[in-house]
């Protein structure tokens, strides 16, 4: 890839994980989430928050697993045991108090702390459940007063543990809900281990099989995996993104980035702190010294520079094809000159020939 290709291609993506998740121009309307166990949500999701904080967005977190509210979170809907129904029911009664009272934002972010309870739950006690229509009421509100009143922007950012078992879907022919909120999202992020990834990256280099951890270890008893995080300043702490946006076009974007610990910056900072993953020291490779590599020969057990005396006598040696060029009549510039030597068998049959 071309210097100025790179180039575009590194400022563009970063300029497009900023603005989804500043939640700007609503660019994504539903982000999905996938963690597991090796890397779950919590440090993207806290993100989230403290981008909203900073923007003034009005932040909902509907909680399915989360037992106290996280810091800037303004509404807090426990989910437990309640019905799909109710959870709407509950978020919206709070976006009416806030209607009533004056107070309510023009953009708003939705967050589901994890969707696998809901889809557990729902699917076995009621039939009639859809998992669009549910979503969708969250980003366009029944209410008609709601609605009417000021255009409210809804961003929803779902979470889904890819490590929790789902039920079985109750026709073969109907997609399974992982499926279904694939198609559904605009923006699916997928969370990854910084420290499992750098391990990976170094089987690669090696040409070797790359580790799994976990669950994927397919061994009795192992949940997590264990892996020796390296030591030093720029240690592999941190979040990974692995990032599938879809534009309005149809046209998908593709991109790794780096999420550091939130321990490295303060909850103000303002300037972008996400990075793309090729960029970070301890995954770009090594960057060898290319200063006067344009004068270095290769390597070789001949030496192959000559000294000024031997260039001078290489120019002034005349080849015998110099002299054939050099014919006073027609057809004399292409005639070959040769002096045979004592070894030379002469043949007078051939001559006259």
């Amino acid at each position: 890839m071309a210097p100025s290709n790179l180039s575009h291609r590194q400022t563009h993506n970063l300029l497009l994980i900023s603005k989804l998740l500043s939640l700007r121009d609503t660019a994504s309307p539903l982000t999905l989430l996938l963690d597991g166990l090796e890397q779950p949500a919590t440090p993207l999701i806290k993100e989230y928050i403290r981008r909203a904080r900073l923007s003034k967005v009005h932040v909902t977190l509907i909680a399915f697993e989360t037992l106290k509210p996280l810091d800037g979170v303004d509404a807090f809907v426990s989910a437990r045991r309640k019905t799909p129904v109710e959870v709407v029911r509950e978020v919206a009664a709070v976006y009416q108090r806030e209607s009533s009272t004056g107070t309510s934002a023009r953009r708003r972010l939705v967050l589901i702390d994890s969707i696998n309870p809901l889809l557990l739950h729902s699917t076995r006690a009621d039939k009639n459940f859809h998992l669009s229509t549910f979503l969708s009421s969250f980003i366009l509100p029944a209410a008609p007063s709601i609605a009417s009143a000021s255009k409210v922007e809804t961003s929803l950012v779902v979470t889904f543990h890819q490590d929790v078992p789902g039920r079985p879907a109750q026709s073969p022919y109907s997609p399974s809900p992982l499926t279904l909120l694939s198609y559904l999202a605009t923006t699916v992020i997928r969370l990854h281990s910084f420290s499992h990834i750098l391990a990976q990256k170094a089987a690669r280099d090696r040409s070797l099989v790359a580790p799994v951890f976990g669950l994927e270890e397919e061994q009795d008893g192992i949940l997590l995996g264990r892996l020796d995080k390296p030591a030093g300043k720029e240690s592999g702490e941190g979040v990974v993104l692995e990032m599938e946006h879809r534009r309005k076009s149809g046209r998908g974007v593709l991109e790794w980035y780096i999420l550091p610990p939130a321990s490295r910056y303060p909850s103000t900072q303002v300037k972008e702190i996400v990075t793309l993953l090729d960029d970070h020291p301890l995954y770009r490779p090594a960057e060898e010294s290319d200063a006067g590599a344009g004068d270095e020969e290769p390597e070789s057990t001949f030496e192959l520079r000559l000294t000024e005396r031997q260039r001078r006598e290489r120019e002034g040696v005349v080849l015998p094809y110099f002299d054939a060029q050099h014919g006073d009549g027609p057809g004399e510039g292409g005639r070959i000159l040769y002096d045979m030597g004592e070894e030379d068998d002469f043949d007078e049959e051939e001559d006259e020939i």
